[in-house]
């Protein structure tokens, strides 16, 4: 049986993305500045020192309430888009579990596929658009089935983190169609686009893979 995951779980998570944020700035700076108007990597750095902070005074007794709270937080400091798509992805994540003290499988997945849903809603894409969607929503997917199927919590966050993978790279080689990026037409043909990427450094960092 899946351990449950307690508070404590939570903020080790949350340090895990923050700390893997920083370390990715460079990378994801450069990824934006061949599509974008090169300041993700920044702005997630800002949200990473934001998250890290949060977490060091904020009660955990309610981590719905703890989750959601960490959107508004990154959203305070996360003036691109794809700071408001994780704000709006943390907030909608934690109300689906508001109340809990500790979370179990089916509680992540029904995390992820609120915040899949509310990044479609609140960014206007579809899949093959290239962006953050491309990423998020196959991890959810993959997630969400292997939590389905009973496949132990360990390797079913491995398969989201490939499906989060599989997402970028299925959509490298097309054009952005939406946002900044789709000015840039076909000079993005080929570019990684940056959201998925910054996603895969979340996933990665929250599975500890």
């Amino acid at each position: 049986m899946d351990p449950i995951i307690d508070a404590q779980a939570v903020v080790e998570a949350f340090q895990r993305v923050s700390e893997a944020l920083l370390a990715s700035q460079e990378r994801l700076l450069s990824l934006d500045q061949a599509v974008g108007d090169g300041d993700l990597g920044i702005t997630l750095a800002k949200v990473a020192v934001a998250l890290q902070e949060y977490v060091k005074v904020s009660p955990l007794d309610d981590l719905g309430k703890f989750i959601a709270n960490a959107g508004m937080a990154a959203n305070r400091v996360g003036s691109s888009s794809f700071g408001t798509l994780l704000a709006t992805a943390l907030m909608r994540a934690g109300k689906e579990v508001r109340g809990q003290a500790a979370l179990t499988p089916e509680h992540l997945a029904s995390m992820l596929n609120a915040a899949s849903q509310g990044v479609l809603e609140r960014g206007k894409a579809s899949l093959g658009d290239k962006t953050l969607v491309d990423a998020l929503q196959p991890a959810a997917e993959a997630f969400t089935q292997a939590v389905q199927f009973g496949v132990p919590l360990s390797e079913a966050g491995l398969l989201m983190v490939r499906a989060a993978e599989a997402g970028r790279d299925r959509v490298t080689p097309l054009q952005c169609k939406i946002g900044r990026a789709s000015w840039l037409g076909e000079r993005t043909i080929g570019q990684v686009d940056p959201g998925c990427e910054a996603l895969v450094v979340i996933l990665r960092a929250i599975t500890g893979s």
